[in-house]
């Protein structure tokens, strides 16, 4: 039988105000990896191993969605771009597969 993970989603939160922010969330699976998820776009995926795996399509898509991407992976936009160069970061499509989910 496959092991099923539980899984914990929290907001990202105001630095100001500790309000949650809307549509920013970390999505924290059982075995430790981690999915930063944009509104209806996973972006950035962490494993528990320290691998990433960035959405080619969506790791920039807004200023927005760039400012939490760096928090998450705590980097600039310009250091997770040579990432995705070098090959440390897998580029890929991490939304195709979700679209049975819509």
């Amino acid at each position: 039988m496959d092991k099923i993970y539980s899984a914990h989603v929290k907001n990202f939160k105001s630095t100001k105000s500790n309000n949650a922010i809307a549509n920013q969330f970390v999505i924290t699976i059982e075995n430790g990896d981690q999915i930063f998820q944009s509104y209806n776009s996973i972006i950035a995926i962490k494993t528990y191993c320290g691998k990433v795996q960035i959405d080619r399509d969506y790791w920039n898509y807004s200023r927005t969605t760039s400012r939490y991407r760096s928090i998450f992976l705590n980097e600039s936009s310009k250091e997770t771009e040579k990432k995705i160069a070098n090959g440390t970061y897998l580029a890929t499509d991490l939304n195709g597969s979700m679209n049975k989910y819509k």
